[in-house]
């Protein structure tokens, strides 16, 4: 009785909601993509620039840092730099808690929105397969009901096809959603690697004057 009320359901509901859901999705996905990439294109910077006028900095004076930072630095990198900077006479111990809690709250930052890709890219060919689903089941129940001298073969190979778009339609959108996650999974990762490098060359400078404020 339940078996026969679902596939009624199913049959009165029919896929087409599922090619709107995902369409939905496939819209929710691409507008992710975009913000996230004037996102990191607003973040992005040189690193091995900065990181080369940022050693030349430290090496002469620090007076100079700032000016590298603000010249050079952005995104994850100036955020992680300022906040060395802001504690470097609280010593390298403080520097390095201040930048960790700093690279922490950047990777929130450059992460946002990427949980509706990763649940696109991961739900997307399940739902196309459930429209597929419904789609068999509904050309079955026209192959049941079909009157008598009607071609059931192409009834049912007609409808048949018709919901395996479905499935096609939950690939088309998974795979850009995948592809744009991986991507942006790995820029985040990048860039919290080197903000986290440009502040231990920081770390290492206030290590080194201190070791020298000792000797002395």
């Amino acid at each position: 009785m339940l078996t026969e009320s679902l596939g009624r359901f199913f049959e009165q509901a029919g896929a087409e909601w599922v090619l709107w859901l995902l369409l939905l999705m496939s819209v929710a996905s691409v507008m992710v993509m975009i913000e996230r990439l004037l996102f990191l294109s607003k973040q992005a910077c040189d690193y091995e620039v900065l990181a080369e006028k940022l050693n030349g900095a430290l090496t002469k004076d620090t007076s100079g840092v700032t000016e590298v930072i603000d010249a050079h630095a952005s995104g994850a990198a100036r955020s992680a730099l300022s906040a060395a900077m802001d504690s470097w006479d609280d010593g390298a111990s403080a520097i390095a808690e201040r930048v960790a809690s700093r690279i922490t709250a950047e990777r929130v930052r450059y992460e946002r929105f990427l949980v509706i890709l990763g649940t696109i890219a991961a739900n997307a060919p399940f739902i196309g397969l459930l429209g597929t689903v419904i789609g068999v089941l509904n050309a079955f129940g026209q192959l049941a009901g079909a009157l008598e001298g009607e071609s059931r073969t192409e009834l049912v190979m007609g409808s048949i096809s018709e919901a395996l778009v479905a499935t096609a339609v939950g690939l088309a959108v998974a795979i850009p959603a995948v592809i744009a996650y991986n991507y942006f999974k790995r820029r985040t990762r990048v860039a919290m690697q080197e903000a986290d490098a440009l502040s231990k060359l920081v770390i290492a400078r206030r290590l080194s004057v201190d070791e020298q404020s000792k000797g002395s």
